[in-house]
């Protein structure tokens, strides 16, 4: 089995026991997917599981809280697939049940799955409530696996409800431990080794492939494993598109280049863009529009703080953007939540609160003059306003003109 490291065990624990008392007597249960390893990469379980375990590797693993079983011991139950020796020679053989087991996972009960019929069937008849922890589908989407499977139990079970608590691991994961901003910490060193290592190979004739390859290369020196996502480098109008991922044109004299990338540490993500001319020299119009999200970025920065939205942050980078004239040149959002996952999910209108980590990336894209600009860095909101965590990554005009020089 692997865990991720850099979070403590009894970490794990308190975010179990949290949910337990949130429950509020009611029965949940989360589930880290089941699926087939991919051929590339590494599976990812659902993030929920992870944020409850750290589990990163166990197929078909649930969490299943019981809060009125008769034994505290069993009220929060790590559930694995049975071992099976001539599967397990594929993808790895896997622990027996016992006490190993309990410690290294930090569980005081872990049993099979084949016990869950058993146990929910049990637990509801006591509870009569079932809570959806996994998030809500729209109706275009499949329905949620803990949904699915609550439906069939209380349509067994006289008088047992439903209800909806898909927002409680959602609120949990906003707001991040010190453990867990460390990890962010040590994504956004790894993203800067990995961009100060493109930016020694940037120039006119370079290839996109070339920088992304160096800033992997960047990532994997400073300790890190995996990307958080995949990297954009676009060069020229690529640097328009806002996820362009194709890195394999030509950077040219005179382009301006859009580099948006992360590092993953510990399973925690990084997520920065920079701007910067190809050849070491803003043209008039880039300039003007760099300046522009610049202060844009500036502005929305400032109105990060407790208490505040989101929305607060965006309006303040459109007016700024607005009157310089780019107003209607910034399609998408001013940011997002980050953590375990690079877009980590928040709740709509939820006021920013101490500990939450967010994104500030305010961008102007001119498709007509082949110019894109967006300029990102990871926000820590603190009791007296925030903290930029990617502070140490240049991005001044005057910084973005040292680029490969």
């Amino acid at each position: 089995m692997r865990m991720l490291e850099g979070i403590a065990l009894s970490e794990y624990a308190k975010r179990r026991e949290a949910v337990l008392k949130s429950l509020k007597g009611s029965v949940g249960i989360v589930m880290a997917g089941d699926h087939a390893p991919p051929l590339r990469g590494d599976w990812d379980p659902n993030f929920h599981f992870l944020y409850l375990t750290g589990i990163t590797d166990e197929v078909g693993a649930m969490v299943f809280f019981d809060p009125t079983a008769p034994d505290p011991d069993k009220r929060v139950v790590l559930l694995l697939r049975p071992t099976n020796p001539e599967h397990d020679i594929w993808d790895g053989f896997r622990e027996p049940l016992g006490k190993a087991l309990r410690e290294q996972t930090g569980f005081k009960s872990v049993m099979r799955t084949t016990m869950l019929p058993r146990l929910l069937t049990e637990a509801a008849r006591r509870a009569k409530k079932l809570s959806l922890l996994h998030p809500i589908a729209s109706y275009t989407q499949p329905v949620g696996p803990d949904y699915e499977l609550f439906q069939k139990v209380a349509a067994r079970i006289p008088g047992c409800g439903i209800e909806d608590r898909s927002d409680l691991l959602v609120a949990m994961r906003m707001v991040k431990s010190p453990a867990e901003i460390k990890q962010i910490e040590a994504a956004i060193a790894a993203t800067k080794s990995g961009i100060e290592r493109l930016w020694k190979s940037v120039r006119p004739g370079v290839s996109e492939r070339t920088l992304h390859q160096e800033l992997i290369r960047g990532f994997e020196d400073a300790g890190s494993k995996r990307v958080a996502f995949d990297p954009i480098v676009g060069s020229g109008p690529n640097g328009v598109v806002l996820h362009y991922k194709q890195n394999d044109q030509i950077a040219n004299d005179g382009d301006l280049m859009v580099l948006d990338c992360g590092a993953s540490i510990n399973g925690y993500a990084a997520d920065i863009t920079r701007s910067f001319p190809v050849n070491g020299k803003f043209t008039e119009d880039q300039r003007s529009v760099f300046n522009a999200v610049l202060k844009a970025q500036e502005a929305a920065i400032k109105a990060v703080k407790p208490g505040a939205l989101l929305s607060d942050a965006d309006k303040a980078a459109r007016a700024v953007l607005e009157k310089a004239g780019y107003g209607d040149f910034m399609p998408h959002g001013i940011g997002h939540h980050l953590g375990l996952e690079t877009h980590d999910p928040g709740l709509a209108q939820e006021e920013l609160k101490p500990g939450m980590v967010v994104t500030i990336e305010p961008g102007a894209y001119l498709p007509d003059k082949g110019i894109g600009v967006r300029i990102e860095d990871d926000i820590l909101v603190t009791k007296d306003g925030n903290k930029n965590l990617s502070a140490s990554v240049p991005k001044s005009a005057v910084e973005m003109e040292r680029v490969g020089k």
